[in-house]
């Protein structure tokens, strides 16, 4: 089952900071719905393994992401993948982009992802509000994290 998504949220804070932001493993950890552990395996790859419940189907997944396509301050590229167990498999990609808006950073994503597995038997509309929640989730996190005072 292939899955597209995309939004954008305001965050005050500069681009810089922003983009360090993204490049932090404490502050992705934190952010990532369900992250038990994110590990930096090099400057461009993390482990992760995160549980998510998405209907009745709850999974621990375990997966690699890797970063590329790298702009300073603008943006990158996320790709990954991911087994979780009978659930079945997640892979992907998204950019990330940042821009000046009002004094602060624009955010902006284009997610495209395939799932397989006992979860695409779920139907798309349980994935895609599931997978919007979860990045909303993400993104009302990491702009607090951003946002808090230093």
């Amino acid at each position: 089952m292939a899955l597209t998504m995309s939004g954008e949220v305001q965050i005050n804070a500069s681009r810089e900071t922003v983009y360090q932001a993204l490049n932090d493993t404490e502050i992705l950890k934190a952010c990532v719905p369900g992250c038990e552990m994110l590990e930096k395996i090099s400057d461009t790859e993390f482990q992760a393994i995160s549980v998510m419940k998405i209907g009745p189907v709850k999974a621990r997944w375990k997966g690699k992401v890797t970063l590329s396509d790298f702009d300073p301050p603008n943006g990158y590229k996320i790709s990954g993948e991911g087994e979780g167990g009978v659930a079945g498999f997640a892979k992907g990609g998204a950019s990330v982009n940042l821009s000046d808006k009002d004094g602060g950073t624009l955010l902006k994503y284009d997610v495209e992802a395939q799932i397989g597995g006992k979860l695409a038997q779920l139907g798309q509309r349980l994935i895609a509000g599931a997978a919007k929640k979860m990045a909303d989730d993400f993104f009302v996190k990491f702009a607090a994290a951003v946002n808090k005072p230093a």
